[in-house]
């Protein structure tokens, strides 16, 4: 006599791993979404960042420039190298304070991808069974 198929049993434990894999799946599908839309969103917000920079750069740069013309001329006939000096020794500064700003906050960024990480740590926990998913 032939047997129509495996135990009941064997077929629990295979539909269990199915559907566990299946889960598995969605989780990691989810999880390479959310990267690629950071990726996204990163790279327009990049872009956007850029373009407002230079365009700031750019007519803050002009206007400094006129100014200090400005009072280059103002003072011509009596303070001419006191201006220059003053001009000068203000777009030093400016220009330091910018410097190290950058480096702050060049050194204070968050990596990339830590939401992508985070969730990838959260499902690591709830797998191992140390707490409950959210």
């Amino acid at each position: 006599m032939a047997s129509d198929g495996p135990p009941p049993a064997a077929t629990g434990a295979v539909d269990s791993a199915r559907a566990l894999g299946a889960s598995l799946m969605a989780l990691l599908g989810a999880r390479v979404e959310l990267i690629a839309i950071e990726l996204k969103e990163g790279a327009e917000r990049r872009k956007q960042m850029v373009v407002l920079a230079m365009v700031a750069a750019i007519f803050l740069a002009l206007s400094l420039l006129l100014l200090a013309f400005g009072v280059v001329v103002y003072f011509w006939e009596s303070q001419r190298m006191a201006a220059i000096l003053g001009v000068t020794l203000l777009y030093a500064g400016v220009g330091a304070w910018a410097y190290l700003r950058f480096q702050e906050v060049a050194r204070n960024s968050p990596p990339p991808f830590s939401a992508t990480l985070g969730e990838f740590e959260k499902d690591l926990d709830f797998l191992r069974g140390r707490n409950e998913p959210d």
